[in-house]
């Protein structure tokens, strides 16, 4: 199922009846990880050895409960007021209510636009040409808008809310932890997932500079930080596949022809509350759905 599939040779239902399925048992692979939990560490400091260890074997780990109601509701109101101040459509200088759009002055991009539950990015030489695979794009509703914002970059500089979480002192101990006591913190953006409308992420590896280094190891690329406003599913959320990135770069359009197509067998999603924050290597393979 690559870039070449037609939509009107689709059959619709069984796409979703085989999703659901897919998302079930995803599920249930997941809750057999032992990779979720509070944030714990030692007498001295050290981020507690069960999460290392679960974190180095599968890839990724969720921290429970790390971001607080009130630390949720400054992240909310910051959201809705972005959200509110989108630009009316793709290149436009002013947002619905006739006021300068967020982001109608930045040089840099910032504003990802695609079709309702479209992906934008796969099967296309975009990002380093790093998904290779387009996902499955659904029918979107007919009242759907034609475009919608999905990922918003430099978000930090729409939201002190946002920034104060970059500071969080536990999650800066957690990434000394991992990355060492001189690590930079590097890049951030908001994923927007709306039902009905949100865009797919195409299965890819974030690592594009240290492949071929022959001091490549498990952690040569770094990892993300997530932190969930309102949680996700494995209907909404980001998937992962365990262990891959131990792996070096993958050939993702051989595991996608072998699974017959991008429901790839061994992948699991990631489940997470309101407040938790996900740690996922860099070099994981890792995407999710519309």
């Amino acid at each position: 199922m690559d870039g070449s599939r037609q939509a009107a040779a689709v059959d619709y239902g069984s796409e979703e009846a085989a999703m659901r399925v897919y998302l079930r048992e995803g599920e249930q692979r997941a809750a057999t990880l032992g990779n979720r939990g509070p944030i714990r560490f030692m007498p001295d400091g050290a981020l507690h050895p069960d999460i290392r260890e679960a974190y180095w074997r599968c890839g990724f780990y969720v921290f429970e409960g790390v971001l607080k109601a009130d630390e949720l509701g400054d992240l909310e109101r910051d959201l809705h007021d972005i959200l509110d101040r989108l630009p009316a459509e793709r290149g436009a200088a002013l947002d619905a209510k006739g006021r300068p759009a967020l982001a109608a002055d930045c040089t840099a991009p910032t504003l990802l636009w695609s079709k309702p539950l479209g992906d934008p990015f796969g099967g296309t030489t975009l990002a380093n040409g790093r998904h290779p695979v387009k996902m499955f794009e659904p029918k979107a509703a007919d009242d759907a808008p034609g475009e919608v914002v999905y990922l918003i970059l430099g978000s930090l500089q729409f939201s002190e809310a946002a920034l104060r979480v970059y500071g969080h002192p536990q999650l800066l101990a957690v990434a000394a932890a991992i990355n060492g006591p001189d690590f930079t913190p590097f890049n951030e953006a908001l994923f927007i997932k709306e039902p009905g409308r949100g865009a797919s992420v195409a299965w890819h590896q974030d690592g594009v500079t240290h492949w071929d280094s022959p001091s490549w190891d498990e952690g040569s690329h770094g990892f993300n930080f997530m932190g969930q406003l309102y949680g996700c599913t494995a209907a909404n959320g980001v998937w992962v596949v365990p262990g891959s990135h131990k792996r070096g770069r993958i050939d993702i359009r051989a595991l996608v022809d072998a699974a017959g197509s991008e429901r790839l067998p061994d992948a699991v999603p990631i489940i997470a509350r309101p407040g938790d924050v996900a740690i996922t290597n860099r070099q994981a393979l890792h995407g999710s759905f519309a």
